[in-house]
């Protein structure tokens, strides 16, 4: 069972579990007759008073906690996630200060496993210092400690919640190379799969050239000698003759279909080389619309079609902090157009980087024009047209072989 379970998840249900069994100690104190029976009926009701408020505030951290840990590693860190952390080291320290027990130095480690996901190093560092100094305090003058060792009774705390703080760490790195990892594999899919629908589209037109070359070379010289040869015979041998010229320009006429048929068959299927981009991309919902059958004639410009929808995945997951991705690839009047929209958070203002600069610098080459737009909590939207033949194919076309 915790084998189908994954790493954040186990994080999440460790902490909660760690939260219920804080309570259920607290509850078995403050619940002890023996507190009631030792304190004079204005002594128990302030002990109930500060008993409300620290269930409030004990209940206040598991609510926070469930919240906040609901989808660790599915998204960036935001000012949100800083001070719905700071919030959790908050209760964590009224739990001690109202319990009057060092039970909040062990929800201090619960928040140390949430920190290196949802925060940075300086404030997760900040969260940990500070929230454990707090604690000094609650240790000398609540519980009643020698200064000597309430001090190193906090930096025993310290050290724990460094040490959780540490693995948690460690299980984000690791997190984070195998969803690198399984991306990488994608692209490499799709790249192995051009690469083999380019091999088998050179490997075609190789083959249509050789035929068109040497075979229909020979077969228009034999045509061209049988229709002189027929002129000058007589007789029987005229009728072979010209039964001859007649299949010869048969052949030459089946030759010529073959030649066509490789080459038309010898587009690359370009839909086939973009399916494994959305696949396994961590914490995206990629849904992609291509149209059927979408096929190029250039290699170079389906490549470059490839490296374009790489790019707009791997921005997305990086730095759109969006949950869904739409990728629509069609023909249209000539044109491969890729269209793209994400719900993520959107910006005022675009500052294009390396991965746009880059697509727009590779578009250019080939004539393509990319268009990208983007709107505070509307996402980002982004529009790439790039011809589907150059100048030259298409003139090659309208011409007869």
């Amino acid at each position: 069972m915790l084998g189908q379970l994954s790493h954040t998840r186990l994080l999440r249900y460790a902490g909660l579990f760690t939260w219920a069994v804080v309570g259920l100690w607290l509850f078995s104190v403050v619940l002890d007759p023996s507190y009631s029976e030792a304190m004079s009926r204005a002594e128990y009701s302030a002990f109930k008073l500060r008993l409300m408020r620290w269930l409030a505030v004990y209940a206040a951290f598991g609510v926070l906690y469930w919240w906040v840990s609901r989808s660790l590693g599915q998204r960036r860190s935001s000012w949100i996630d800083h001070a719905l952390m700071l919030a959790l080291t908050l209760c964590a320290i009224g739990v001690s200060f109202l319990s009057q027990t060092g039970t909040g130095s062990i929800l201090l480690m619960v928040v140390a496993v949430q920190l290196p996901w949802l925060s940075s190093m300086r404030f997760a560092l900040f969260c940990l210092i500070a929230g454990n100094a707090a604690m000094y305090p609650v240790f000398v003058y609540l519980i009643g400690m020698p200064p000597l060792v309430a001090l190193l009774q906090a930096l025993a705390y310290v050290g724990f919640a460094a040490f959780v703080f540490i693995t948690s760490l460690v299980a984000r790195q690791q997190a984070e190379a195998r969803d690198e990892q399984r991306r990488l594999n994608s692209e490499l899919r799709a790249t192995r799969t051009l690469l083999a629908e380019s091999a088998r589209v050179n490997e075609r037109t190789r083959i249509s050239r050789e035929l068109h070359d040497l075979l229909g070379h020979h077969l228009t010289a034999l045509s061209l000698n049988l229709e002189v040869a027929s002129h000058l015979s007589e007789g029987k041998a005229q009728e072979h003759v010209r039964q001859a010229h007649t299949l010869a320009r048969l052949l030459l006429t089946d030759v010529r279909e073959a030649v066509s048929q490789l080459r038309e068959g010898g587009a690359i299927d370009v839909g086939a080389a973009l399916r494994p981009l959305a696949e396994n991309v961590p914490a995206l919902d990629i849904e992609m619309q291509i149209e059927e059958p979408l096929t190029m004639d250039d290699p170079e410009r389906a490549h470059v079609l490839l490296r374009c929808t790489q790019e707009i995945i791997t921005n997305t997951v990086r730095h759109a902090n969006a949950g869904k991705l739409w990728i629509g690839v069609r023909r249209e009047a000539g044109q491969i157009s890729i269209e793209a929209r994400d719900d993520g958070d959107g910006v005022e203002t675009i500052l294009p980087g390396n991965g746009l600069r880059g697509m727009r610098e590779r578009l250019q080459q080939y004539q393509g024009t990319l268009q990208v737009e983007s709107h505070p909590g509307q996402g980002f939207r982004l529009r790439v047209c790039l011809p589907a033949a150059t100048v030259q194919s298409i003139a090659e076309q309208g011409v007869p072989a």
